[in-house]
């Protein structure tokens, strides 16, 4: 994994969440361009997704691949399942979720980024 790609992924994320909670706070529901946002981080975890595969076929070791994977996967869920949840909840609760799912993957990407280190 590199190290400053995924750094960029974990600021992302959590320059997402900032701007979702500022709507949250302002009791405002999600605006589309929060979910282009959105999918911007995702196609950033895409692109580490793609690198972890290629690295491991390299022969870069994961010393716990199953939590690895797992935490991959998960990154990739969270975002677009939020995103619906957004648009169905019209109200500040879709800002919530947002906050909520955008920190998610900060954390998770964070753990990935650890796990990586311990190869």
């Amino acid at each position: 994994m590199v190290t400053p790609f995924a750094v960029v992924v974990v600021l992302l994320a959590l320059a997402l969440a900032g701007w979702a909670l500022v709507f949250a706070v302002r009791d405002r529901a999600v605006v589309l361009r929060q979910l282009w946002g959105a999918g911007v981080v995702e196609a950033a975890i895409l692109v580490q997704v793609v690198v972890a595969l290629v690295l491991v076929a390299g022969g870069a070791v994961v010393t716990e691949p199953v939590t690895f994977w797992g935490y991959l996967v998960v990154s990739l869920a969270v975002l677009p399942l939020a995103a619906v949840w957004a648009l169905a909840e019209r109200t500040r609760w879709s800002s919530v979720v947002l906050v909520v799912a955008a920190v998610t993957v900060a954390v998770l990407q964070w753990r990935l980024l650890e796990i990586w280190g311990t190869a």
